[in-house]
């Protein structure tokens, strides 16, 4: 049986603005670490939280009910709260969920569907 990546999170805070990048796999063992740099980053004051997927191999159930529980907490209090840079699987885990409105997709992942629409990177070079 091949042994799963761990998950890793970074993050910068900057002028009431979070990136926060998100690698390995995020699972029901890794989901409390999201959930924990989430309440991080509002305890703090952050007005945005975005947050970059494009290292993160897998996302189960576990990880999505983290984004969700995320992104409800941000609303809450007046935050914004979007996810960035799927790859193509975790992508089409958020197309089954009917979770799409959480993705912001970057051109080089784009898959065809409902998750994807043709939008700018928000995230662009100059954002950080």
């Amino acid at each position: 049986m091949p042994v799963l990546q761990a998950l890793e999170l970074s993050h910068i805070i900057r002028h009431g603005q979070a990136l926060i990048t998100v690698a390995g796999v995020l699972d029901l063992d890794t989901a409390p670490a999201v959930n924990a740099a989430m309440e991080h980053c509002l305890h703090e004051g952050v007005r945005s939280i975005d947050v970059d997927l494009s290292e993160l191999s897998f996302c189960d159930v576990s990880g999505l009910n983290a984004f969700l529980t995320a992104a409800r907490q941000a609303r809450a209090v007046g935050s914004t709260f979007q996810l960035h840079h799927p790859s193509p699987f975790v992508t089409r885990v958020f197309e089954l969920a009917g979770t799409c409105f959480l993705l912001l997709c970057s051109p080089a992942v784009r898959v065809p569907g409902p998750c994807c629409p043709i939008t700018a990177d928000p995230l662009g070079a100059a954002a950080w």
